[in-house]
């Protein structure tokens, strides 16, 4: 009988173990995603697509620098105006004026080292007309090693 409740104790520790690790998604795990992508842009559904990316154990080390914006422009100058990381979500904001004004805001959600997903979500105009009301919507899963 005492056996069988260390046992049990056991289990339930790792078990508590493994959701501690998967909810502690500090980093994800290098190597080939499958990332699915759809957009609404200005209005319309497109349809989405699927891509794969590799990622070095660097880039996996390091999400907010993985996915975190790039942007910038002919004439056009951007910062960022909000960041926040914790475990489990990365959050950020840019604001680009110039030419092209854009503001963009993203919260990624990292459920595991082996899955992700994300929304964008971007506003751009040109004077005072609005160009441009696009969202995001992606989700990441690991497949395996990269080839």
């Amino acid at each position: 009988m005492r056996l069988a409740c260390m046992k049990a104790v056991f289990a339930m520790a790792a078990v508590c173990a493994g959701l501690a690790t998967a909810m502690a998604a500090d980093c994800i795990q290098p190597g080939l995603w499958k990332i699915t992508t759809a957009v609404l842009n200005n209005g319309m559904q497109m349809p989405p697509q699927t891509n794969s990316r590799c990622l070095t154990a660097e880039q996996a080390g390091d999400l907010a620098d993985t996915f975190s914006p790039r942007f910038g422009g002919m004439n056009t100058t951007c910062q960022r105006t909000q960041y926040e990381k914790s475990a489990q979500k990365l959050t950020w904001r840019l604001e680009c004026r110039g030419q092209l004004n854009m503001d963009s805001a993203a919260e990624f959600v990292f459920f595991s080292p082996l899955r992700y997903t994300a929304v964008i979500s971007t506003k751009g105009w040109m004077g005072n007309q609005q160009m441009m009301d696009t969202q995001v919507t992606l989700a990441g899963e690991y497949v395996g090693a990269c080839q």
